[in-house]
């Protein structure tokens, strides 16, 4: 079904999929492809916000073709500086790519997926021309996607990938969850949250591989040699009572990204578990930047997944 389009999403696809037992909802927007709502038997399992507003804190929206922030929105590209629109005065940055506000067209749906297409032409600080789709399919424990980005123009395009998904178990109080990052490395920031280093987590605050409680975390912070197993990496929320949701990404997402806010409206504490190709101000360290040449394509996928084995 398509539900009714508002002002400040577009046009929203409502996804089902009833299989294994298990009952499976989305809402996918129009406007910057994003994931507005996921539920597995009635068990919301991202924070969903109203479709009259736009997403809170850039919730589920697709980062293309960067994530994350370019400093200054200054880069260099063949001996020029490339200066690209300010998207975060307060800091000074350009933040999340070019697509944040763009409606996306439909190239096909069924009931359990949809796939929405949006361009990507050359503007400020980005002289390129990029064909970029996004498929999000429902699964019988949550939610596939996968992205494709093709040059189209006629120069190497730098191109790097993000999404925003807010995590959740809707029935259980998100300050009472306790959140697993599976990395190695902290990335290092300023005041304005642009790198300046990394280092090694172990013995350090940084250090989630074991899980800490997210009522005693303030993050805002991204994390590098991820844990690869079963072709991706993987981080989660748990509950107290054993369930969990996760979020795996292949391994084109060599970065993660957690974000944690108290101002989620009607949830309050949400939690944002990122999956990034590359980290933050990559158009400048080239750390994970990938150059497409004319005609090449590329693709990475992520996905939600819930567990609901209760301990015992």
């Amino acid at each position: 079904m398509t539900l009714r389009p508002w002002p400040a999403l577009g046009e929203q696809y409502g996804l089902t999929l009833d299989a294994a037992g298990r009952s499976v909802r989305a809402v996918i927007t129009e406007v910057a492809a994003a994931l507005r709502h996921l539920s597995v038997d009635g068990v919301d399992i991202t924070a969903g916000y109203d479709d009259d507003i736009a997403p809170p804190f850039g919730c589920g929206i697709v980062l293309l073709p960067w994530p994350n922030r370019v400093r200054d929105g200054r880069w260099t590209y063949a001996g020029q500086m490339m200066q690209l629109d300010i998207t975060e005065p307060a800091r000074g940055n350009a933040l999340h790519g070019l697509l944040r506000n763009t409606p996306y067209q439909l190239v096909e749906r069924t009931d359990c997926s949809v796939t929405l297409r949006a361009p990507v032409f050359p503007q400020n600080g980005y002289p390129f021309t990029l064909d970029t789709t996004v498929c999000y399919t429902l699964v019988s424990d949550g939610l596939r996607v996968m992205h494709t980005v093709g040059n189209v123009g006629t120069a190497c395009a730098p191109v790097a990938v993000g999404a925003h998904p807010f995590l959740a178990i809707g029935d259980v109080p998100t300050e009472s969850l306790t959140l697993f990052v599976s990395a190695d490395r902290h990335i290092d920031v300023d005041d304005r949250l642009n790198p300046v280093g990394a280092t090694a987590v172990h013995g350090t605050a940084w250090d989630l591989r074991e899980g800490r409680n997210v009522a005693a975390l303030n993050l805002d912070d991204a994390w590098s040699g991820l844990t690869m197993t079963d072709g991706g990496s993987t981080h989660w929320l748990s509950a107290p009572d054993g369930r969990a949701v996760s979020l795996w990404a292949d391994k084109q997402f060599g970065y993660v990204q957690v974000f944690i806010t108290r101002e989620f409206p009607r949830w309050g504490t949400a939690v944002a578990i990122e999956p990034m190709t590359a980290p933050a101000d990559a158009f400048n360290s080239g750390q994970g930047l990938r150059w497409l040449g004319p005609g090449e394509r590329w693709s990475a996928s992520w996905a939600i997944r819930y567990r609901d084995v209760k301990a015992r």
